[in-house]
């Protein structure tokens, strides 16, 4: 059966952030979408992600939403940017990392810094915006149960907590329905890799009077390295509302032992402790095998899934939803050939496997394997363990905590894979494939606001005038930002499509098609 084209040129499966983030992406592009989530509401108990990096921060600028994200978060930016490695929480520090997670605000190098954020209010935030656009359908508490192709649109069956359903159409499908992906099932796709390493437990509680015990310094992380209760520990307001990871635990019976936990990573039991919620997990390292299969794609957990070590999970997704989202809106506006789209999964799958292959190396140096009895002794025994426990802090875990080079230097191209971006150091250079290099203008702005929604050119305006001809007789989008010896285009998504010292009219068309036909294709 064939289906007439569709009034949905985007059904996006799934509300999660990733889903959000693509909704908006395609929204900024001008492309109307329909969002299917079952979820009505936000639940604020189970906190999941924390840390929004740097890069996600661009793109929340970009939407125009960066600083309703921090006005939204219990935790200001400038509060704290330590991780403290630690006994416990009311004993001894043995070792501290600063400026961690992209968190230091003084930055020249992004347009934004990191925030230490819940998922469940970046959620919040995206799904306000959305409700105030037009063009966008949402349409919460529904389900999508299949999914099926045809040569020019995919109908998805959608289903009410009621038994209702209902059939929509679109031209393309999105699915950011997380790692039980019925976009996945239906594209054949599968998750390839294993899970990881021991059980662990996430535990969020309450305390009003932990923040006062505390006798380190403020800290978005604690890592506790006492054998007989390792974990991590981690402020979510300066109101008392906290959460913590108890690594190598597999289940808890009930809340008596969950405020025991608890208890054992403060080092006191004499503390104040509601638990809030808890919830058992192990680490998954799965890449799906395709990106792709004709109308239909996936993104976030549908496509990859990581430990948390490092904190690169939802912000690896929010990378596909921009990469894919611009690359669909060109295609939909016709300025790009539909070939483009099979440069989302050549540019963003090799980045998941290598942000799945830090987090595991970040995974080999948890809490029990760096704690140790002694570190808890009196006198010389116990200095001179925390001294070797601070060495080897220093040396292996380093990494995760300056983690810039993965997080704004991934590259799309060999030439720009060539800085080595799994390492901590992020060295921004102006190559095809890259992120554009950021830098703050005399009058404070961002060099990222002036570029525009499609392609942009920064350069001497008469020596790019043979570009932004030829865009314009391409109906492309177009910004021209002046300044600059040489010129270098910019795709939408702020990675640098070509470079050169000049272009002539007899080549314009040429770098043209080179920006829209994206990398590694």
């Amino acid at each position: 059966m064939a289906y007439a084209h569709s009034d949905r040129p985007v059904a996006v499966i799934g509300g999660g952030p990733v889903g959000l983030a693509t909704a908006l992406e395609l929204h900024s592009h001008g492309i109307a979408v329909t969002l299917i989530e079952p979820r009505m509401t936000i639940e604020h108990r189970r906190p999941r992600a924390k840390t929004t990096s740097a890069r996600t921060m661009e793109h929340l600028r970009r939407w125009g939403l960066a600083d309703r994200v921090r006005a939204a978060a219990g935790i200001p930016v400038e509060w704290s940017n330590r991780v403290t490695f630690c006994t416990t929480l009311t004993g001894e520090e043995i070792a501290h990392f600063d400026r961690v997670l992209g968190l230091d605000p003084d930055r020249g190098t992004v347009a934004e810094a990191a925030q230490q954020v819940t998922q469940p209010i970046i959620e919040e935030v995206l799904r306000e915006r959305l409700a105030e656009l037009d063009g966008v359908e949402l349409r919460f508490g529904w389900r999508a149960i299949a999914v099926q192709q045809h040569h020019d649109a995919a109908v998805v069956t959608i289903e009410r907590a009621d038994g209702v359903r209902e059939e929509i159409t679109a031209e393309w499908v999105v699915g950011a329905d997380g790692a039980r992906s019925v976009v996945r099932q239906a594209m054949g796709a599968r998750l390839e890799g294993a899970t990881g390493g021991r059980p662990n437990v996430n535990i969020s509680f309450r305390s009003l009077a932990l923040a006062e015990r505390i006798r380190l310094e403020p800290s978005i992380h604690y890592w506790v390295l006492d054998p007989a209760a390792p974990g991590v520990v981690g402020p979510l307001d300066l109101e008392g509302t906290w959460w913590a990871i108890s690594t190598g635990t597999a289940a808890i019976a009930d809340e008596a032992e969950a405020v025991g936990l608890i208890h054992g990573l403060l080092g006191s039991n004499e503390i104040d402790v509601e638990i809030i919620a808890t919830d058992p997990w192990q680490a998954r390292m799965l890449l799906a095998d395709r990106y792709r299969d004709g109308r239909l794609f996936v993104v976030g957990d549908a496509a990859h899934q990581n430990p948390p070590w490092g904190g690169h999970g939802f912000n690896t997704g929010v990378g596909d939803a921009v990469n894919l989202g611009w690359k669909l809106a060109a295609v939909i506006a016709g300025w790009a050939p539909e070939s483009l789209l099979d440069s989302y999964e050549s540019e963003r799958r090799p980045i998941a496997q290598q942000t799945i292959d830090v987090a595991a190396s970040n995974m080999r140096a948890l809490p029990i394997e760096l704690g140790d009895p002694d570190l808890l002794a009196d006198g010389r025994r116990g200095h001179e363990a925390r001294e070797r426990a601070a060495s080897v802090i220093l040396a292996t875990k380093h990494a995760e905590f300056h983690a810039d080079g993965l997080v704004l230097g991934y590259g799309y191209t060999d030439a720009a894979q060539a800085q080595a971006p799994v390492l901590a150091e992020y060295r921004p250079i102006a190559v095809a494939g890259n992120r554009l290099p950021h830098r703050r203008l005399d009058d404070g702005r961002s060099l990222y606001d002036l570029l525009g929604r499609g392609l942009s050119v920064i350069g001497p305006s008469e020596r790019v005038e043979p570009l932004r001809v030829a865009a314009e007789a391409r109906d492309i989008p177009f910004a021209v930002v002046d300044g600059g010896p040489g010129i270098v285009l910019v795709r939408p998504d702020q990675h640098i499509a070509w470079s050169g010292d000049d272009v002539t009219d007899a080549d314009a068309d040429a770098v043209l098609d080179a920006a829209v036909s994206g990398f590694a294709s």
